[in-house]
């Protein structure tokens, strides 16, 4: 496998080959964007009628005329202005749009074939080095993401630099289709998300709720446990709260339009950590208090355009597992290494030991507080990850303009990587909500504010849990922990007096006494992903046992009532 950065250069350069087809085979489109990203490349054109998936096989069969022809790919420079003027005389105004907001006086133009780019670069050498490639898909997408521009059409596709990174890759997305957690959502009664309610608006049904309600009473009984006190903050607040915080200068495009209460405008709320400040501001704090550590499963809601929501993994309305820890500077890197231990050990708990972790450090222009308390905050975060012995990747640039960060991603059982946990250092809102505590001199100091978010936000991490274990959730994350079945009625009564006796026992059990054939029922539970099937015939009754099935189709046999128990329990408790 070749390195990161040379497989994005493949990609890109796939784009452009790309576009080089549809520009042969449509003369009449416009061209825009075509940058690669993280599983493959796209490029967005500007069309008057839609590409269709049927359109796919003829451009692929393009781009392999162009491979063939092994263009090189050539880089000249040109006087700014003198690229915009040809761009707009040949009608393409998206590029000469982006001519105009590149900073100089010249720009680069790539050139392979007939077919030229503007363009930063770098390519490969030439269009014959792109041999395992595959177009995915079409869609919609605005120009500049702003819904009141053009609508562009957006194709995908990938490249590799072997047949067999490529036919791994095409067989992971089709596996991926399968564990689609909004069809599994919808097969196993867990959610939906419907036009009249909203888009980006989640309903969650009875066994999603009740799934929801095992993983918030783990997350709070886990902080708790912790030293972390539990808050809860108003879904609506004035204004005036978000122009402190300063979210109303630098989110407004996020936040919903301010609604008029008694002539003072309000909003709902984006974010939770401006509450939390409020918490802490109502009384007077020592440096023997600290570190103080909130967390809240706050809902919150976010304008997200609609061609970018996606189920549970993109909303509108969702609630964040937040946390927010005040700390005195000294404190910092050992509460940093607090808190990401704290994230392995919940996500391990959920079934995830694979991660990718990032520093994210100092972005190189938009930034609040001093290069130096940044580079100070820097290697205290360094050195909490040293501690770790986990590897780790330095993301240039990455951090947010309050204070760098620590990225925790997950690895799926298919592979694919998964932003959860986030541990973000901040500079900027101690300052702008003036908070303080007494230091053991009796002076006001300033402390640290840590955010951090373990899972990032239910509904996400949800949508995560369903397509890695492709819905079938381990038995303490399972709805229903076991269905019992009876074969005929004579045994309608010892089912039920079973269904008790497991829910006496905190079981999540349920019944199905169905006028149905046996096997017809076990086929159609088992559809459902149910750890357990229980079935009971006049032998089981007679003896006061049940013949167990697990999940997979995996005959137990028959064992004691109070067996097949404690074998729940035991499960239930170490977390399986």
């Amino acid at each position: 496998m070749k390195n990161k950065k040379e497989l994005e250069t493949l990609r890109h350069s796939a784009s452009h080959i790309m576009a080089a087809a549809v520009c042969g085979l449509f003369p009449e489109v416009k061209i825009a964007i075509g940058p690669s990203i993280e599983d493959g490349f796209y490029y967005d054109f500007y069309k008057t009628e839609s590409f269709t998936p049927e359109d796919l096989p003829r451009i692929e069969e393009k781009m392999r005329e162009i491979i063939k022809a092994n263009y090189p790919f050539i880089c000249k420079t040109m006087k700014k202005d003198e690229a915009i003027k040809e761009f707009k005389e040949s009608g393409e105004k998206f590029k000469a749009e982006i001519a105009e907001g590149i900073e100089g006086d010249t720009v680069n133009i790539y050139q392979c074939g007939a077919f030229s780019d503007l363009c930063r670069g770098p390519h490969i050498n030439s269009t014959g080095e792109v041999k395992f490639f595959k177009l995915l898909s079409v869609a919609g997408a605005y120009w500049r993401g702003d819904s009141s521009k053009e609508k562009m059409q957006r194709i995908y596709g990938t490249a590799f630099f072997s047949q067999e990174e490529l036919d791994a890759y095409l067989l992971q997305i089709e596996e991926a289709k399968k564990r689609d957690h909004r069809k599994l959502g919808k097969d196993l009664d867990f959610f939906s998300i419907c036009d009249e309610v909203g888009g980006g608006l989640v309903l969650w049904h009875p066994k999603g709720a009740l799934v929801r309600d095992i993983i918030e009473r783990y997350w709070k009984d886990f902080h708790l446990k912790n030293g972390y006190e539990l808050l809860s903050t108003p879904h609506i607040a004035s204004e005036e709260l978000y122009s402190i915080s300063g979210h109303l200068q630098t989110y407004s495009e996020n936040m919903y339009a301010p609604m008029e209460i008694e002539g003072k405008p309000y909003r709902i709320k984006p974010m939770n950590c401006p509450g939390h400040l409020m918490i802490y501001k109502t009384k007077l704090h020592s440096y023997k208090e600290l570190p103080i550590r909130y967390a809240e499963l706050g809902s919150v809601y976010r304008f997200e355009r609609s061609g970018v929501l996606h189920g549970l993994l993109r909303a509108r309305g969702f609630t964040q597992d937040d946390g927010h820890v005040i700390v005195a500077p000294e404190m910092l890197e050992e509460e940093m290494l607090k808190i990401f231990n704290l994230a392995v050990e919940m996500l391990k708990t959920f079934g995830f030991s694979e991660y990718e972790i990032c520093l994210a450090t100092r972005p190189e222009n938009k930034f609040v507080g001093e290069i130096a308390s940044w580079e100070a905050a820097q290697k205290s975060i360094e050195s909490t990850l040293q501690k770790t012995q986990y590897k780790y990747e330095i993301d240039e640039g990455g951090g947010a303009f309050y204070g760098p960060k620590i990225d925790i991603k997950i690895k799926d059982s298919l592979g694919r990587s998964w932003q959860c946990s986030t541990i973000q250092f901040d500079f900027n809102l101690p300052e702008r909500f003036d908070i303080y505590y007494i230091d053991e001199n009796g002076k006001r100091a300033r402390p640290y504010m840590i955010h951090r978010a373990l899972l990032g936000s239910l509904e996400r991490f949800f949508g995560v849990l369903l397509e890695h274990y492709s819905g079938a959730l381990p038995l303490w994350l399972s709805p229903i922990q076991t269905v019992i079945c009876n074969i005929n009625d004579e045994q309608t009564e010892y089912c039920k007096d079973l269904l008790e006796k497991f829910k006496q026992n905190g079981i999540r059990a349920s019944f199905d006494g169905r006028n149905e054939k046996i096997g017809h029922k076990i086929r159609e539970i088992a559809m459902q992903k149910v750890p357990y099937i229980v079935v009971a015939g006049n032998k089981e009754k007679d003896s006061g046992a049940v013949s167990a099935r697990a999940r997979g189709n995996k005959d137990l046999g028959a064992m004691p009532i109070n067996a097949f128990i404690e074998k729940i329990k035991k499960e239930e408790a170490d977390k399986m």
